[in-house]
């Protein structure tokens, strides 16, 4: 006997649950989940989480906002800039716009021991990578986003011109 399940129940929602929401959202991310402790005191392998989850979702953004892309054609563009040898070669050419405070981040997160052996970069590449990922998780858990927006863009953007440099 097949039987449908009881309806459920509308639940109204909690008067300022919205506005609550919203306002961890402006404070911390991109949801309402802000993280448990301040930025400066997050593991740089917890920030570096977080960052290549972010830098990702960027990337896929920027590769959205161009014209006719066939799926293979996005995996194979997205791979050739969340590679870890491309995040190192994007740090590589943000260093020098890096604030003292950024380099503190990018120098932790370098030094920091993931535990993992990368498969498709050497050693000093993968820590790059790692760095560079700890930095966007910082910035992005610190709610400096238009910070991280920019250095992200100029990265893409250095990246971009270095593939169409060689390519050519």
């Amino acid at each position: 006997m097949n039987t449908l399940p009881e309806p459920v129940e509308q639940v109204e929602p909690v008067e300022g649950t919205e506005a609550k929401n919203q306002a961890r959202v402006s404070e911390g991310g991109w949801f309402p989940y802000p993280p448990s402790r301040p930025a400066r005191l997050i593991p740089p392998i917890a920030l570096a989480y977080i960052g290549d989850a972010v830098y990702e979702v960027a990337v896929r953004q920027y590769l959205l906002s161009k014209a006719n892309m066939r799926p293979n054609h996005l995996h194979r563009s997205a791979t050739k800039l969340v590679s870890a040898k491309a995040q190192s070669r994007i740090l590589t050419s943000i260093e020098a716009e890096l604030t003292e405070e950024e380099q503190d981040v990018v120098r932790s997160g370098r030094n920091a021991k993931s535990g993992s052996v990368p498969k498709n970069a050497d050693v000093l590449e993968y820590r790059h990578a790692t760095a560079f990922e700890c930095l966007i998780g910082y910035l992005y858990s610190s709610s400096q986003h238009e910070r991280m927006i920019q250095l992200i863009g100029l990265g893409i953007e250095l990246a971009e011109q270095a593939s169409a440099s060689t390519s050519k």
